[in-house]
């Protein structure tokens, strides 16, 4: 290859990483296979795993990429909490609309004189041509029986006849 200079010492070493030269494969030249012996194997120290200038920059992109996803998924779970936040403020102004429409509506239905005049006679604050009244309140109730009450049910009539025979007898007279 080239001459080393004094100051630098000119070694060549192979890694773990690179058991075999580059130029190998090129000149068809295989590396010779390490010894197979188990006893020096086992007693040889294991070489620490170096840090290469790849593996430092695929460990950074790694933590790199860690990073962003995590800030990515703050960012979506934010995003998702804010949107869920929004559907509840957009439910509750609805609810908030529909009460104010409703309270606008009991508001024009007290100011009518109508409403005004009933509320009064509850008062005893009608106009002048009424007479005002109120039950004793030592009155007994009605009894079940009584002219308007509920307790008295019509006698229904039982329809023996269709209604085209009711019109027929109405229209042609009775037929025996």
């Amino acid at each position: 290859m080239g001459q080393c200079s004094s100051v630098f010492k000119c070694e060549l070493v192979l890694t773990r990483q690179l058991p075999q030269s580059y130029d190998s494969g090129m000149y068809g030249r295989d590396p010779e296979p390490p010894p197979d012996d188990v006893s020096t194997a086992s007693s040889a120290p294991r070489p620490a795993i170096s840090f290469t200038r790849r593996r430092l920059a695929l460990l950074v992109a790694g933590l790199f990429s860690l990073w962003l996803v995590g800030v990515f998924a703050r960012q979506v779970g934010e995003a998702s909490s804010a949107a869920s936040q929004a559907d509840q403020m957009r439910a509750r102004n609805a609810a908030m609309e529909r009460d104010v429409a409703s309270l606008e509506q009991e508001l024009k239905l007290i100011q009518q004189p109508g409403f005004v005049a009933q509320m009064a006679r509850g008062y005893l604050l009608g106009s002048p041509k009424e007479i005002p009244f109120v039950l004793d309140p030592s009155a007994p109730p009605l009894p079940a029986n009584a002219p308007g009450s509920i307790g008295i049910k019509p006698d229904a009539t039982a329809q023996t006849a269709s209604p085209l025979d009711s019109w027929l007898q109405v229209l042609f007279g009775s037929q025996q």
